[in-house]
C-alpha cells in the first residue's frame, strides 16, 4: 500500500504568526482539515489539528498565543509512491506527502495503524480457513484474555458454537486456563494438560507477536485421553516436536538449544542469519567441541550447566560478529537440567533497543509527572526529573508548601537542584503571577548587598542616584524572593532580614521610616546553618525563623536509581540542542551509576553535555568519559592484590594513591602535605611511575 492511497489533501498552510484562536476558528469550520504552520510553503514548522488545539486549551494557553508552540513537530516528508510501514510503532505522528517539492497532503499515524489492522484481520481470515481444517482444537486470545479465534474442532469438543465462544473470556472455556500467563511472561509453554468437555488435552501455548510486542496468545490442544498405544504416543510426540519447531523458527531472535550434556539439538534460521553459522555445522556437536574448534570463544550453555542458573554474556562467533546471548536452563521432574535454551541477538540491535527504551522511560516519567501535576492542580517545571523515592517525597512536600505562604529553607549540597525546587514552589503558589526574584547572597559584595535588597534614599551615600532606588524587596512586592546561599549573608544584614520575616516591613538605606511589603521568602544553602549558629556565624533567631519548614534535597549519591534517568534526560536535551542522535553504551551507564558525583546533578548534566559534544561516534563509549570517571572505582588494597607478586601489588597501590592525591589536591606541594611526606619524595615517585603532574592541574 502506498501513501498516495491514504493521503488527506484537505490541508491549509497558515503563517508562523497565527494564533491559537485563528487556527481554532479555521478548524471549527473544517474539523478534518490539517493546518500546516510555515514561514513559507517549503519550510513547514509543524502540523496542527483539533487534537493539538485541545491540548493547548487544556494547558490554559492564551487565545492569542502563537499556534506554532503547540503544533506537532513529529512529522516526516515522504513521496506519494512510497510504501506504508509494516508497523506504526516508532513512526512519526504525521507524514507530509510531497510531489515535485509541493506538499499535496498529510497521512496520520492513526490512519496507517487502521490500515495495518485491516491487513492483519485479512490475514486472520485466511488463517482461520486453514486452521479450521486442522483436527487439533486451536484457540487464540487477545491481550485482554478474550477469545479472538477458535477453530471448529475446539467448538465441537467444547459443546458450543464458534459464535458463543468468540469475544468471551478464556476462563469461560477453561476454568484453569493459564493462557493469560503466556501474554504476561512472553514465554511459550509446551505439553501442558488441560480439561475440556470431560476429556484431557495436552496443549502447547505460544505468544503472538505483532510489531515486536505481544498482542495475544494461542494454544493448540491434543486429545490424550484415549492414547493407549505407544505408536499413538510417538505420533503425539512427533506432532509436538513439529509445533515446537514452528515456534522456534518463527522467533525473530536466534535460538540455540542443547541437551543436559551440552550437545546441540536445534538451531533456528534467525540464529543462522545473525551469526553466519549453519545448523548442519553445529547440530549433534557438544559446546566444548565447538569452542575448541573456534566456533565460539566462550559458551553460555556450558556456564548454565555448570552454575545451574540463567547466564548472559557477550560472545564472539566464527564470522567475527559480537552477539549477546542469554542461556536459560529447563529442569525435568527430577530437578536435573534437560535442556538449555539460548536466545541470541546482535549487540547493535540491543544498543538501539536499550536507547529506545531509555527514551520511552523518559517519556513515561514525564507523563507520570504531568498526571501528578494534574492531581495537584498545578504543573511542575519540565526540567524536574523525579525517579527516586526520596525525591518523590521532597516533590510532594514542595507541592504542599506551594499552597501555603510559609517561609521555606531549601538545604542540600551544591548542584542538587535547590533553585529548581524553589521555582517549583513559586510556580505552583498563589503568587505564581507575581514577580519571582532570585539573588545570590554570595555573588554581591557585602557593601552593596544591603542597598540591593532594601534600596536607598536620595543622598544616602556617595554615588547614590538623585531620586534614590527601590530595593529587591520593594520590586518583588506581592511575589516571591529566593535568597540563594543565605549562609553567606553578613551578620549586619541578618537582623534587617529578620524584621522583614517577622513584621513584613523594610527600611531603605538612609531612610527614617519603614514601609510595608507583601513578599514570601524562600532561602537555600549548602552549609550547615545550625553549626554556624553554634559558632556565632549566623543568628540563632534568624535561623529558626527561616527554618519553619526545611526541605532537604538529598545528594545524587543517595538516589543512584535516578542517575540513569537523568543521563537519558540530559542526553535527549543535548542531542536536541546540538542536532545529534547519539546513544549511550551500557558500560557507560554502569560507570555513571558507580561514580559518587560530588557535584551532584549539575556535574552529571555537564558530563553528559561534554560527552555529546566531544564524542566522535554515534555511541558514547567508556573511553569517551572524563578521565576521573574512567579510573576504576574498585581501588584500594583488595584491587591491588588481585594478582601478581606482593611487590607489584604494593607498587600498583602506591601509584594509585599518588594519582588520586594529585587529582584531589591539585599540586605536588599540597599532595605531599596531605600525605605527610616531603614534596621531593612525591615528585620522585611520580617520575618513577610516569605520572605527569601538569596533566593533573599540578605545579
Amino acid at each position: 500500500m502506498k501513501f498516495s492511497e491514504f493521503v488527506n489533501a484537505y490541508i491549509q498552510i497558515v503563517g508562523a504568526g497565527a494564533s491559537i484562536q485563528d487556527c481554532a476558528e479555521i478548524l471549527a469550520g473544517a474539523p478534518g482539515k490539517n493546518l500546516l504552520i510555515a514561514d513559507d510553503p517549503h519550510h513547514i514548522q509543524g502540523i496542527l489539528t483539533l487534537r493539538e488545539i485541545a491540548r493547548a486549551l487544556a494547558a490554559q494557553a492564551p487565545p492569542l498565543a502563537p499556534a506554532r508552540e503547540f503544533a506537532s513537530t513529529d512529522f516526516q516528508r515522504v513521496l506519494p509512491g512510497e510504501s506504508l510501514p509494516e508497523t506504526a510503532e516508532g513512526s512519526p505522528a504525521y507524514w507530509l506527502v510531497a510531489e515535485s517539492g509541493r506538499i499535496i497532503g498529510v497521512v496520520s499515524r492513526s490512519r496507517v495503524s487502521e490500515q495495518i489492522h485491516k491487513g492483519s484481520l485479512s490475514v486472520m481470515r485466511r488463517m482461520s480457513i486453514f486452521l479450521d481444517s486442522i483436527y487439533n482444537p486451536v484457540v487464540a486470545i487477545d491481550a485482554e484474555g478474550l477469545v479472538i479465534f477458535c477453530n471448529k474442532s475446539l467448538a465441537k469438543v467444547s459443546g458450543k458454537s464458534v459464535e458463543e465462544i468468540l469475544g468471551k473470556p478464556i476462563s469461560d472455556l477453561f476454568e484453569d486456563s493459564q493462557l493469560i500467563r503466556i501474554i504476561r511472561t512472553g514465554k511459550a509453554e509446551s505439553t501442558q494438560k488441560v480439561r475440556l468437555g470431560g476429556k484431557v488435552y495436552m496443549t502447547n501455548r505460544t505468544p503472538i507477536f505483532m510489531g515486536g510486542r505481544i498482542v495475544g496468545a494461542t494454544a493448540v490442544l491434543q486429545d490424550i485421553s484415549e492414547l493407549e498405544a505407544i505408536s499413538n504416543e510417538l505420533e503425539h510426540t512427533r506432532r509436538i516436536s513439529l509445533e515446537l519447531d514452528a515456534i522456534i523458527e518463527s522467533s525473530f531472535d536466534g535460538i540455540y538449544v542443547t541437551d543436559g550434556e551440552g550437545r546441540t539439538l536445534r538451531v533456528n534460521k534467525a540464529y543462522e542469519r545473525t551469526t553466519g553459522i549453519r545448523r548442519e555445522d553445529v547440530v549433534g556437536h557438544t559446546m566444548a567441541e565447538l569452542v575448541e574448534r573456534g566456533f565460539f570463544n566462550e559458551s553460555v550453555s556450558m556456564r548454565v550447566l555448570e552454575n545451574r542458573k540463567g547466564e548472559s554474556l557477550v560472545q564472539k562467533v566464527k564470522n567475527g560478529k559480537t552477539v549477546m546471548v542469554t542461556g536459560t536452563p529447563i529442569f525435568d521432574d527430577q530437578g536435573e537440567i534437560s535442556l538449555v535454551v539460548t536466545n541470541v541477538r546482535d549487540v547493535t540491535e540491543l544498543y538501539n533497543l536499550q536507547n529506545e527504551l531509555g527514551r520511552m522511560e523518559v517519556l513515561r516519567t514525564r507523563y507520570e509527572n504531568e498526571l501528578e501535576q494534574l492531581r495537584e492542580s498545578a504543573g511542575a517545571a519540565p526540567s524536574v526529573v523525579i525517579r527516586s523515592k526520596k525525591m518523590k517525597e521532597v516533590h510532594e512536600l514542595a507541592m504542599r508548601l506551594a499552597r501555603v505562604d510559609a517561609t521555606v529553607l531549601v538545604q542540600g549540597e551544591s548542584g542538587v537542584g535547590k533553585e529548581i525546587f524553589a521555582d517549583l514552589i513559586h510556580t505552583n503558589s498563589p503568587r505564581k503571577d507575581k514577580p519571582f526574584v532570585k539573588i545570590s547572597c554570595a555573588a554581591i559584595p557585602e557593601q552593596l548587598l544591603e542597598s540591593e535588597l532594601f534600596g536607598y534614599e536620595a543622598g544616602a551615600f556617595t554615588g547614590a542616584k538623585a531620586k534614590g532606588k527601590a530595593g529587591i524587596f520593594e520590586s518583588a512586592d506581592g511575589g516571591t524572593i529566593f535568597l540563594d546561599e543565605i549562609g553567606e549573608m553578613p551578620l549586619s544584614l541578618q537582623a534587617k532580614l529578620l524584621r522583614v520575616l517577622q513584621d513584613k516591613k523594610i527600611m531603605r538605606v538612609g531612610a527614617n521610616h519603614s514601609m510595608d511589603v507583601d513578599i514570601r521568602i524562600l532561602a537555600a544553602t549548602n552549609r550547615d546553618l545550625s553549626r554556624m549558629v553554634d559558632k556565632g556565624a549566623f543568628r540563632n533567631d534568624l535561623y529558626f525563623r527561616l527554618n519553619v519548614v526545611p526541605v532537604v534535597i538529598p545528594p545524587l549519591r543517595e538516589r543512584k536509581e535516578a542517575i540513569v534517568n537523568f543521563a537519558y534526560h540530559f542526553l535527549e536535551k543535548y542531542n536536541r540542542k546540538y542536532g545529534f542522535a547519539k546513544q549511550i553504551a551500557p558500560d557507560v551507564l554502569d560507570i555513571l551509576y558507580d561514580y559518587d558525583w560530588p557535584g551532584n546533578v549539575r556535574e552529571l548534566e555537564n558530563t553528559v553535555e561534554r560527552m555529546v559534544v566531544v564524542t566522535k561516534g554515534d555511541v558514547i563509549e567508556p573511553a569517551d568519559l572524563p578521565e576521573k570517571l574512567r579510573i576504576a572505582p574498585k581501588s584500594g588494597l583488595a584491587h591491588a592484590l588481585g594478582g601478581g607478586s606482593l611487590k607489584s601489588a604494593l607498587e600498583g597501590l602506591e601509584r594509585e594513591i599518588l594519582q588520586q592525591a594529585l587529582e584531589t589536591h591539585g599540586s605536588t606541594h599540597k599532595a605531599a602535605k596531605a600525605m605527610g611526606v616531603n614534596q621531593s619524595t612525591v615528585v620522585r615517585k611520580l617520575q618513577r611511575y610516569g605520572i605527569d603532574p601538569k596533566k593533573n592541574n599540578g605545579d
